[in-house]
């Protein structure tokens, strides 16, 4: 007997966003992967089976493929198949993949705790290098982010896009290629933490403060105490996601 891709069979449609049919087919598989239906070293039904259980084209269905390969999900190889890889080739901090974990329904908290121990490794190195190599464009961008957070509020998208914008703001200011090259992926992090740990309950304070801090402590160009205060931000930061885990 063969195994659904998806617990619940429906036809993959590209979403209102304007969201090409390969992107909503890889994303379906996705989170298939991310939440278990599909373990590594698992083998996938075969192409043919596949695109019509899903109702799309096998060439559709083969992009689709061809994007999870690219995100180190599966491995397609002649003759075996396309099998899940090992997590370990995941690229866990591809804004595609943390998407999936998190629509995936409840991130285990393992998974939750390393996000917030690559941030700790990073962000607050990034604020003190950001503190000593910003130039005023950039103290500008921190600062527009920062005024839209306080427009919108982080529970709509305006505001929490405007969040990530002034991370990534901070990551773009240490001048650093390789460390701006994890702007994307530190971003979407916040963002879908952010998303997280209000979906069942208002967020317990308001973390506009903290942020201001960060940027205070950049524009005054001093590196231990840009440090400390991101360094604060993201504890905080992990202990609302903590309230947010509480039913």
């Amino acid at each position: 007997m063969t195994k659904p891709i998806v617990k619940r069979r429906k036809p993959v449609k590209a979403s209102g966003s304007g969201e090409r049919l390969h992107g909503a087919i890889a994303r379906t598989l996705g989170v298939a992967i991310v939440s278990g239906v599909y373990k590594p070293g698992e083998v996938l039904d075969n192409e043919i089976h596949s695109s019509e259980q899903l109702h799309v084209s096998r060439t559709a269905y083969r992009e689709a493929v061809r994007m999870l390969a690219a995100k180190g999900l599966v491995e397609s190889r002649p003759k075996t198949g396309t099998r899940v890889s090992d997590q370990k080739r995941w690229s866990l901090l591809d804004p595609d993949v943390l998407a999936w974990f998190f629509e995936s329904g409840e991130p285990s908290p393992s998974f939750l705790r390393d996000i917030f121990e690559l941030r700790m490794v990073v962000e607050p190195a990034a604020a003190a290098l950001a503190a000593e190599r910003r130039t005023p464009d950039d103290l500008s961008r921190m600062r527009r982010a920062l005024q839209e957070m306080e427009r919108h509020g982080l529970a709509v998208e305006d505001g929490q896009v405007a969040d990530r914008h002034f991370h990534d703001a901070v990551i773009e200011a240490t001048y650093n290629a390789p460390l701006i090259t994890l702007a994307s992926g530190i971003g979407a992090a916040v963002r879908w933490t952010t998303i997280f740990k209000q979906r069942r309950r208002k967020l317990p304070r308001d973390p506009l403060p903290d942020h201001w801090r960060v940027f205070d402590a950049i524009a005054a160009g001093g590196p231990d105490a840009a440090r400390d205060a991101m360094r604060d931000l993201i504890a905080l930061a992990q202990e609302d996601t903590r309230f947010g885990l509480e039913r």
